[in-house]
């Protein structure tokens, strides 16, 4: 009976979703990246030494390392059915299906790769058309031509465009916007109410509601400059970087929790405080970024900052099995400096460098030299743990840690544990703990300077050799195998963003000067991809869509002159320049107090701009041009968020280690809930979070079953419900079920209902004749039907 009233009750009251359904859509683009990332590789490991251009003829007239051999296969036939793995010529071979065509014939690849495989079958089989392998061959980078593509050039000052407007323009960003408006014949929608602003500002800024009494102060202020004093308040919350941090963890695919062969990341929260921190204190955008990269090799560097090299201290790394030749594990390494060159380049330059991992970038200026240029950047870095203690302290902890390791492992080998051997192993222990000041200090996952080389040992063994403090460059791997070396590459940065060649690195691995060149020779770029990443999370896209591609392949960018001044705004606006260049701090402020930000998203808060939105949603449905605001569903956090918070339940304690979200003691903001690499919570699967396995540009919101029946079956939304009951009985103890259901609205949606909302409620709650269940008891599920709403989810 209760999930039958639940259910009926959602149907009567639950709106229309106003999002795109779960169906995949196809993109090139994505399906080419998957193509580049997970399928060139493979057969260029696997394949190409027997299956080339230049082999096909003595292999079956099979050439895989271009378009047209893929497709047309060898003398067998056909190599694939496109939406059909299973009958697959491919697929039989990889998977050693028939005893007489088993590929790669020296033993058989990794079942993962196989998935791969399959997956890419499933999908399609999309290759992506950039002609022949012989034509690519000879293909030359023309960079003077190269460096003319528009995301590689340099800041262009742009003055906005003259407008004349009876509308207030609180920002030169709406000069920009009008006149983009005016070409395409459309009308900006007018402002939002005030109870549609602060719910939006709060969800924005803070990832939190406000609360009822928020909302009627900021409604019933009448000062002109009302507005800006609240964003300039929320802008100051340490909720502030709570909010933002969470978008920049999904760049840097931040992990609690680690594969159980690796050491746990135990600590990884240290580095999730650190970016939280340094939002909140508006930490300049280019220190943000060297801290991150190369902390340990700036000398005034304090200790709690070494905290912000998880990122790259928490990259994934992968089993290393030291029974097998070192020519797996070479590839197996090489694998790690791949994602690191991935999601470092995706990050902070919005440019795909790791396609050049095998050849030249098919379709940006980024040759192979450049890529190994790069990888010997990470080949001369290595993850570590390192007290957040200033030196020597550090050092002598460390080394009074691994001592106890050491005896830690002897003392496991010992059977008697009463033994005098035990105990004197034991009693060693405990006098290098006592005398090592700090030796529990806490241990950040970080790097250091060096190499990792794969030694032989043996037949078919490796063993692996750490050199400390000794950079390394790398050769170019002929179509990315490692067993197949080429010229060596300097260290240095990429030459498309160089003015002329560039210059090699040379101090240590060189992460200090790659830092250091994000803002010298590519500062341009890399003002442009921040930028965008801020604009898209304000308004629900991007000026440039693809916000980790702004190459050949990447969409072009909307407003291209307003992307300029923003990004000028960012980097170069304050002159001389100041401490507030590189401010994001101001440039949330400066988009967020603009008129098109403030737009209504639909009439119902604001009816006197109907007409407007309707005509703008009629011409530019995706709200390409910004006539109105697009209203947007919200991320999980924000909205398990304010379950908690309008249940009076959320503890608002900041910082600290990850809690498990299943735990019902859990009352902490999401963000400090665990994540792991390897397993994800449901309600993070369900609800579209991206795991950490690689950096993740954006999250594609999708609307499935699933999730309505986590909110009918999830013991999180039951006892929610049960608290909210609880605390509107408490407030009501002798108000009417009408003032109950009113205080309930409020405390959800900061707004009073409708009758027909109240008649609705009141008809529920009210018990049947010789019902068993009591008003009371109907309350919970009520208040669970209302948490399912989407206007719980939406934000105008």
């Amino acid at each position: 009976m209760r999930y039958g009233l639940l259910v009926g009750l959602l149907a009567v009251v639950l709106p229309a979703a106003g999002v795109a359904g779960s169906e995949e859509i196809r993109d090139e683009r994505a399906l080419g990246e998957f193509f580049e990332k997970s399928i060139r590789p493979l057969f260029a490991k696997h394949c190409y030494d027997c299956h080339s251009v230049d082999t096909a003829a003595d292999n079956g007239e099979l050439a895989l390392d271009g378009r047209v051999g893929l497709t047309a296969g060898g003398s067998r036939g056909l190599l694939f059915v496109p939406g059909k793995p299973e009958e697959s010529l491919l697929v039989t071979a990889l998977r050693y299906s028939d005893p007489q065509l088993r590929m790669p014939p020296e033993g058989k690849i990794s079942s993962e790769e196989i998935d791969q495989v399959v997956k890419w079958i499933q999908m399609g089989a999309y290759i992506p058309d950039y002609g022949s392998a012989v034509a690519m061959k000879e293909k030359q980078i023309d960079w003077e031509s190269a460096r003319s593509f528009w995301a590689f050039q340099p800041l262009s000052r742009q003055t906005a465009p003259a407008i004349d407007s009876t509308t207030d323009l609180h920002q030169p960003i709406d000069a920009f916007i009008r006149s983009s408006l005016a070409s395409q014949n459309l009308q900006p929608s007018p402002e939002a109410d005030k109870r549609t602003l602060i719910r939006r500002l709060w969800f924005d800024l803070l990832g939190l509601p406000p609360t009822p009494e928020d909302v009627a102060e900021f409604v019933a202020d009448d000062r002109v400059d009302a507005y800006e004093r609240l964003v300039d308040r929320l802008l100051a919350s340490p909720h502030f970087g709570e909010r933002w941090a969470r978008y920049w963890l999904d760049l840097a695919r931040y992990t609690d929790v680690t594969p159980s062969w690796l050491k746990n990341a135990d600590q990884a929260w240290l580095y999730r405080d650190w970016v939280v921190q340094a939002l909140n204190a508006d930490l300049p955008y280019d220190q943000f970024v060297k801290q991150q990269l190369a902390a340990d090799l700036y000398e005034e560097t304090p200790p709690e900052d070494y905290a912000a090299l998880g990122l790259l201290g928490l990259s994934p790394t992968y089993w290393k099995e030291l029974q097998l030749a070192p020519g797996v594990i070479e590839v197996i390494v090489a694998d790690e400096w791949d994602e690191r060159i991935d999601a470092v380049t995706r990050t902070f330059l919005g440019l795909t460098v790791a396609c050049a991992r095998c050849h030249d970038h098919k379709f940006d200026p980024i040759s192979a030299r450049d890529y190994y240029a790069l990888a010997g950047v990470f080949a001369s870095t290595q993850l570590t743990d390192r007290p957040l203690l200033p030196s020597p302290f550090a050092e002598q902890v460390i080394a009074a840690r691994v001592k106890v390791g050491e005896l830690e492992d002897r003392l496991k080998a010992v059977k008697d544990k009463e033994s005098e051997e035990a105990k004197n192993l034991t009693a060693e222990i405990e006098a290098i703990r006592k005398s090592t000041p700090q030796f529990d200090a806490r241990m950040a996952h970080t790097v250091e300077e060096a190499s990792l080389y794969v030694m032989p040992d043996g037949p078919d063994r490796t063993k692996l050799d750490v050199r400390k403090g000794q950079p390394r460059d790398l050769p170019v791997f002929r179509r990315g195998n490692p067993g197949n070396p080429g010229e060596i590459v300097p260290r240095r940065f990429l030459e498309v963003l160089s003015p002329s060649t560039p210059t090699p690195f040379v101090k240590g691995s060189g992460r200090r000067e790659f830092a250091e060149a994000l803002f010298h020779e590519s500062q341009a770029l890399t003002a442009r991809v921040i930028t965008n990443r801020l604009w898209a999370h304000h308004f629900g896209r991007g000026i440039v869509k693809t916000p980790s591609d702004f190459g050949t392949q990447g969409e072009r960018p909307s407003h291209p002159e307003l992307l300029e001044w923003l990004a000028t705004h960012l980097a170069s606006d304050v002159t001389p320049p100041t401490s507030r260049n590189w401010s994001m701090k101001r440039l949330h402020r400066t988009m967020i107090t603009s008129t098109t930000y403030r737009q209504a998203s639909e009439a119902r808060s604001n009816p006197q701009g109907a007409e407007a939105i309707a005509l703008s949603v009629q011409l530019d449905p995706e709200n390409h041009f910004l006539a109105r605001m697009s209203r947007r569903r919200l991320d999980i956090e924000p909205w398990r968020d304010e379950i908690l918070a309008v249940a009076d339940n959320l503890d608002n304690t900041l910082g600290g280690p990850a809690v498990e979200l299943d735990l019902p003691t859990n009352r902490r903001r999401t963000l400090y809930g665990k994540v792991g690499r390897d397993e994800q919570h449901d309600m993070l699967r369900l609800y579209d979070f991206p795991p950490p396995t690689s950096h993740s540009p954006s999250r594609d919101a999708t609307t499935t079953p699933l999730q309505q029946l986590f909110v009918l079956n999830s013991e999180f939304i039951e006892t929610q419900a049960v608290k909210l009951s609880a605390k509107l009985h408490e407030g009501h103890p002798a108000g009417t079920t009408r003032d109950r259901i009113i205080a309930c609205y409020e405390q959800l949606f900061q707004r009073k209902p409708s009758d027909e909302e109240i008649r609705i409620g009141e008809n529920f709650l009210r018990p049947a004749a010789n019902s068993p269940v009591p008003e009371s008891g109907r309350w919970p599920v009520y208040i669970q039907s209302l948490f399912g709403l989407n206007e719980l989810m939406f934000i105008d």
